[in-house]
């Protein structure tokens, strides 16, 4: 398995972007992400980094692996 980076909110945004989740609202320091045919909302915060931990989280949620996701964005 590769590693992940730490990356900030708007990488990790416009990389969900690529792959199809639209933002959907913002509230205080919070995006949520929604993608068409999926049952799942994504909440990204706002921070200047995401820990790799919730990166991991939000990736899995996305339904891509981690590697998918690595190769997909060069992290």
């Amino acid at each position: 398995m590769s590693k992940l980076t730490v990356l900030t909110a708007k990488e990790a945004i416009e990389d969900f972007e690529k792959t199809g989740w639209l933002k959907d609202r913002q509230k205080g320091s919070h995006v949520t992400l929604i993608k068409e045919g999926a049952n799942v909302v994504q909440t990204v915060p706002l921070h200047k980094e995401i820990d790799k931990g919730l990166l991991r989280s939000l990736i899995r949620k996305a339904t891509h692996t981690m590697d998918e996701f690595i190769d997909l964005f060069k992290l």
